[in-house]
């Protein structure tokens, strides 16, 4: 019997010595795609909307999301994937998006979602407790002639605003249904 349970004990524990390598290789590839889109979605966002940038920066903190959705007649779902960032401390948290939906239509939508947080508080509790959006709720863009540091975003709570990019440019509506944010825990 204890033969039986060290000859199958040795290639589980070689196969996990061997696949750990890969698993990290993966995680550091998905780490790395995730900072590049997160990049190319700020310089996108500065580009669409200058002042977006004075607000990043200025803010707690803030994070990206590249995202990927589908409906096909009466049901329909999203994932993405991306990183929130501490501006205080730098520190990263890699995380996830899940959207389901549910009414009539037909398509497929790519589009990158950008939060700013103003303060500690809601960006805690977004990274820590994640977050999400029941129903359907459309959040209205603040326009502002003066050039408002939030012209552009879209407020979802207080102290919380959102920047929607779409293949367009600049969402003029966001809506959320049935959203989930969460951190990635493969990922941190």
């Amino acid at each position: 019997m204890f033969n039986f349970i060290r000859i199958g004990f040795i290639p589980v524990l070689l196969l996990m010595l061997v696949a750990s390598p890969v698993l990290a290789d993966d995680v550091a590839k998905e780490r790395k795609e995730i900072r590049e889109k997160t990049s190319e979605t700020l310089k996108r966002l500065y580009k669409l909307q200058p002042e977006a940038k004075k607000a990043i920066n200025n803010s707690y903190g803030y994070a990206v999301f590249s995202n990927f959705g589908m409906k096909i007649l009466v049901a329909g779902g999203g994932r993405g994937k991306g990183e929130a960032i501490n501006n205080k401390t730098g520190k990263e948290t890699f995380m996830k998006m899940l959207e389901l939906q549910a009414g009539l239509g037909f398509g497929i939508k790519r589009f990158q979602v950008v939060f700013v947080f103003e303060n500690q508080k809601v960006f805690n509790e977004f990274v820590n407790s994640g977050w999400e959006f029941g129903g359907q709720s459309t959040a209205a863009v603040k326009y502002d002639d003066d050039g408002g540091a939030f012209t552009g975003a879209a407020t979802v709570s207080p102290g919380v605003w959102i920047y929607q990019l779409t293949e367009d440019g600049l969402a003029l509506e966001l809506t959320v249904k049935g959203t989930k944010y969460m951190k990635n825990d493969d990922l941190n």
